[in-house]
């Protein structure tokens, strides 16, 4: 027997959950001795017994054989015009590789590999986008990475030629 705590009306329909007057959820007056509500056992239909090799063996012996070596029509695809998008893959690592030398260049003599390297890509991205510049763009870039690595390297060359005179200045004064 279940009961409603907020109206206390009692129902003996095992099957109730909720109280038809208020929709207050139903508790049970009398509890099971273990605690536990046993829901009811549900019977469902017996699972379906399937054969997928068989199955298959018959669909193609039913079959139709495929018409093959038939004109067939090409499909026309409708649509917008594509168009394919710039490259300036080189022409930002030149720049990328400009900026390095001047940055961490300094840094164990890296900019001794990164400014040439910024003054190759960049030549090889300009003489790209000059044969084709439908394809390759970004000249402005390649441009600014080449600046970047020659000033690296400018500035290099000067930082050596001080520092050389600089020694020989001071080894001719020691004198």
């Amino acid at each position: 027997m279940k009961s409603c705590p907020r109206c206390g009306k009692t129902y003996t329909d095992e099957t109730l959950n909720f109280c038809l007057d208020d929709g207050e959820l139903l508790t049970l007056q009398q509890p099971n001795p273990g605690g536990y509500i046993d829901p009811p056992t549900m019977v469902m239909d017996q699972a379906r017994v399937t054969d997928p090799i068989h199955n298959w063996q018959q669909q193609q012996q039913q079959a139709q054989p495929i018409a093959q070596w038939q004109p067939q029509q090409p499909q026309q695809f409708g649509g917008l015009p594509m168009s394919i998008a710039p490259n300036q893959t080189l022409a930002v690592v030149s720049l990328s590789l400009g900026i390095g030398s001047l940055t961490i260049g300094w840094c164990c003599s890296l900019g001794l590999l990164l400014g040439p390297a910024a003054l190759i890509t960049g030549y090889i991205a300009r003489s790209q986008i000059k044969k084709d510049p439908s394809r390759y763009t970004g000249s402005g870039f390649a441009l600014g990475g080449m600046i970047t690595g020659g000033i690296f390297l400018g500035l290099y060359v000067l930082v050596i030629l001080i520092y050389g005179i600089a020694i020989i200045g001071g080894g001719l004064a020691g004198r």
